[in-house]
């Protein structure tokens, strides 16, 4: 079996999320990391070669993203993936989810997989569909909210959350597997992954390599386009009640209460 695992470049929790006025997108100059949630699907491509109930042969990083993604895949790396590829091409800049996905989907084409793991969202634009994008694109079945996953022969039984409670599903391989970050406890990489991460196997790959119609990537190809986005207007100051007169206190917090129909 070869597992493909969906990762990618976020901006770090720690990093204050803005909009940068002059584009309409999200301000990516900070400091970044591999998105969280995708940690639990490489853990979960680990978890099934270690199992043994089906020989894995390779564990693959696959991103799309600035020249800085590197940083993510080496992570992916030390995480456990055997070797990464990087799709990166001025002309994917801008993309949204479809255009993602379907470029994501030509370069997982030339990796032929039996099974595609990504996480359930992003951490910065929250988005649950690029799995389902992939698998359309792909023409394989897709799972989402995976919170277990059974190896079989040519199958996976899965359990996946569903808003009434769960669900059970066999799904024939090969698919595409979006986990719940409730499937595991990401595993800590060693020191020693850390230092050897960057002599792991990239593939570095632009549009053309895979084939992506430039036509329907980037901003021109992209069906939804960014508008006047900015930040919310600042919060204006409390006011301070002073505590000098007890009377004249009670007067001018009842009459603040009254003024917002609050009483």
């Amino acid at each position: 079996m070869k597992i493909c695992v969906l990762v990618k470049e976020v901006p770090d929790a720690a990093v204050e999320k803005r909009i940068d006025p002059s584009t309409g997108h999200m301000d990516r100059s900070g400091e970044k990391n591999l998105n969280p949630y995708d940690t639990h699907a490489i853990e979960a491509a680990m978890q099934i070669r270690e199992g043994g109930t089906v020989q894995v042969d390779e564990i693959v990083a696959v991103t799309m993203g600035p020249e800085s993604a590197v940083r993510a895949l080496h992570k992916a790396v030390s995480l456990g993936a055997d070797r990464s590829v990087h799709l990166t091409d001025p002309g994917l800049a801008g993309s949204d989810v479809a255009a993602t996905g379907y470029a994501l989907s030509k370069a997982l084409e030339a990796e032929s997989p039996d099974l595609v793991l990504l996480g359930q969202q992003s951490d910065d634009g929250e988005c649950y569909t690029i799995g389902a994008v992939v698998a359309d694109h792909l023409k394989m079945p897709s799972l989402t909210q995976v919170i277990k996953m059974d190896t079989q022969e040519g199958a996976l039984r899965c359990e996946r959350q569903a808003e009434y409670g769960y669900d059970t599903v066999e799904v024939k391989l090969p698919a595409v597997i979006s986990v719940g970050d409730a499937i595991n406890e990401p595993r800590y990489p060693s020191l020693k992954a850390i230092m050897g991460a960057k002599t792991k196997p990239l593939d570095t790959k632009g549009a053309g390599d895979v084939g992506i119609d430039s036509s329907l990537v980037g901003e021109d190809g992209s069906r939804v386009q960014c508008g006047d986005f900015h930040d919310p207007p600042a919060k204006a100051a409390g006011q301070i009640i002073e505590d000098e007169d007890t009377d004249e206190t009670v007067e001018k917090i009842v009459a603040w209460l009254d003024e917002r129909k609050l009483i």
